[in-house]
């Protein structure tokens, strides 16, 4: 293991942290259990004072087809993915069209588009402990509860990559800001969306510092330049309690907060 300084403001999706010492996890180590792990830093946010943290090195970066299985490493981007499915004409994977990260982030929540999620064609995860087959390992919509750091995983190989399929699925995320954020901030309740509650509440476009919920998509906290921490905190944490005072419905958080003060992580 060695250490990487990464500065967040630059390195996650959102554009917000400051620069810290991350643990590498290479091939052959034992993840402490006293670290963070963070991926790609594509659906976190990072506060000014973050526990200490940890990420997956390009040892776990490998796509390796086994039989009727597909073997991918943890720290192996989406695109990257997306791109030896499309090549090889393997189905089940098209919607990684657009979708930023690894599939790390991907396992651990689950990440898809409508019915086309990560979990469909998982057969196995494996980590520090050994391997946890699909039906071990409690998941649903947009979560997962792994039961380690994942190193890689296998998926079913299903012939019949749909160019269409890849296609509309992108489409469904031309709705997306192209400022930098990192993801939808909310997960959908049940029956309705959170961007609908926020732009209900009036919070569409709203803006604090140099953060501001999107006027593309209200579910999107976007940094318009050199916006900070406190400012997204203050804007997710006014969504929370407009939509509650008006709709009585607790949104919950998609995106993870990194920081010492904060519990969800």
């Amino acid at each position: 293991m060695r250490e990487r300084s990464i500065d967040f403001s630059k390195f996650s999706s959102i554009k917000i942290g400051p620069a810290a010492d991350v643990l590498l996890i290479e091939k052959g180590d034992t993840p402490p259990k006293n670290r963070i792990l963070i991926g790609g830093a594509n659906n976190l946010i990072i506060g000014p004072k973050p526990p200490q943290l940890m990420m997956l090195s390009k040892d776990f970066d490998f796509i390796e087809p086994d039989g009727s299985k597909l073997v991918i490493g943890a720290a192996t981007p989406t695109g990257r993915i997306l791109s030896y499915c499309k090549k090889h004409d393997i189905g089940g994977f098209e919607f990684a069209a657009k979708l930023p990260g690894t599939l790390g982030g991907m396992l651990a929540m689950n990440a898809g588009v409508k019915e086309h999620e990560t979990y469909n064609k998982l057969l196995w995860v494996e980590h520090v402990y050994g391997r946890s087959l699909k039906e071990q390992i409690e998941h649903g919509y947009r979560y997962a509860k792994l039961p380690a750091v994942a190193f890689c995983a296998a998926f079913k190989i299903e012939r019949g990559f749909s160019t269409q399929l890849a296609e509309t699925l992108k489409k469904l995320r031309e709705n997306q800001p192209c400022e930098p954020s990192a993801g939808s901030v909310f997960k959908n309740p049940a029956g309705d969306y959170a961007g609908r509650l926020i732009e209900a509440v009036g919070l569409k476009g709203k803006r604090c510092g140099s953060m501001a919920w999107s006027e593309k998509h209200a579910n999107f906290l976007v940094n318009l330049g050199g916006g900070t921490f406190d400012e997204a905190m203050e804007l997710i944490e006014m969504a929370k309690t407009e939509v509650f005072k008006k709709f009585k419905i607790d949104l919950e958080l998609e995106i993870k907060i990194i920081n010492q003060t904060h519990k969800n992580l």
